[in-house]
């Protein structure tokens, strides 16, 4: 036992220890996603060795602290998505639906064929906007039927897992399709109109994961993080940034988009809203994400029911309210951060300019 408790112990810590490193390569990169379960293994490590060790002796001690010390590095990234910390963005107690602005953001998994359900979520929730990722030709066909209600549309099939698709009843203004780091991965950005007339500058993302299948480094989904951040960072307009980002909302990458950018995460304070994996109870991490600026307020955010893919939908409703959600604070950049924002963009030589700025000029 002493052994087995060893063993764990050490690799709690290199599980630990991983993600503080700079690189990117997907190993390393990887450690930031199962910090939840990294957090029960300890549990269950600490339990055990009060249970079956002496606690008088010095490696009994060695063996506690150190996982006392992973623990507390752990909570302090997720902690953050529980109803334990302060919430960052306002509840909206208002009631104009003119103002307001619904989305359901949802990764279909290509080979899944189960569209009548979207499309009966769809009818049930009556979202504004919604956004499909890995979305293929098939998928535009089977949803067309939405079109009837869902007019404004931007469309981007493709048969690689990067589709993409926005369906909205709000009109859609200066749409633009970008391959802003890879050439078969896709984003679209564009204006939304809210009934009073009011602008949303949107961004709707899915950068490729890295993994030993696709990407061996998390450069190219960090670069395209970046620079979207970037891009907002000075921008007045009300801001949305939503899509399945391929990166837990604890890593130092999204926690320095927040930074940069300016934007909200209506999650903090409220739960974490595992949207990933839908047929692993015990492998799930927030991988879909929806940050606002400060001109929201949220009415409500909710994990859907699983429609077959490997993903949850995720629907979110917010509050149009400038005013009151000027008060609203998120996370602040320091210098170390813009040089590391620098550092990424760089290494993939991504262009802020090349970031569409929809409704900029109006």
């Amino acid at each position: 036992m002493l052994v087995v408790l060893i063993i764990c112990t050490v690799l709690t810590v290199i599980l630990t220890v991983l993600p503080l490193s700079k690189q990117t390569h997907w190993v390393v990169r990887s450690m930031d996603f199962p910090r939840l379960q990294i957090v029960i293994l300890i549990v269950f490590l600490l339990v055990a060795i009060i249970f079956f060790l002496d606690e008088q002796l010095p490696l009994t001690l060695i063996l506690i602290a150190a996982n006392v010390l992973c623990l507390i590095w752990q909570l302090w990234w997720i902690l953050p998505y529980t109803i334990f910390w302060r919430q960052e963005v306002k509840l909206s107690k208002e009631d104009h639906p003119k103002r307001n602005l619904s989305i359901i953001t949802f990764n279909v998994l290509t080979p899944n064929r189960n569209a009548e359900a979207l499309i009966e979520l769809v009818n049930k929730h009556q979202p504004d906007i919604l956004v499909t990722l890995e979305s293929d030709q098939w998928w535009e066909n089977q949803l067309r039927v939405l079109e009837a209600d869902m007019p404004y549309t931007v469309k981007y099939p493709l048969d690689n897992l990067y589709g993409m698709h926005v369906y909205s009843r709000l009109a859609l203004h200066d749409q633009e399709i970008k391959f802003l780091v890879e050439e078969d991965v896709p984003s679209i950005h564009a204006s939304i109109e809210l009934q009073t007339g009011d602008k949303v500058r949107a961004h709707f993302l899915h950068p490729a994961p890295p993994s030993p299948t696709e990407n061996t480094e998390s450069a190219e989904r960090d670069a395209e993080l970046i620079v979207i951040a970037r891009s907002v960072e000075k921008s007045n307009q009300p801001v949305l940034v939503t899509g399945d980002l391929n990166d837990v909302a604890w890593s130092s990458t999204t926690r320095l988009f927040r930074k940069i950018s300016g934007l909200l995460d209506p999650r903090i304070g409220r739960g974490m809203f595992n949207t990933f994996h839908a047929k692993y109870p015990f492998l799930r991490w927030p991988l879909d994400h929806l940050f606002h600026s400060d001109h929201f307020t949220l009415r409500s955010i909710q994990r859907l029911p699983s429609i077959g893919s490997d993903h949850f939908p995720l629907f979110t409703s917010l509050a149009f309210t400038p005013t009151k959600g000027a008060t609203q604070e998120g996370i602040e950049a320091d210098a170390e951060d813009y040089n590391r924002t620098k550092e990424i963009t760089n290494k993939k030589g991504v262009n802020v300019d090349d970031v569409p700025k929809p409704n900029e000029k109006l």
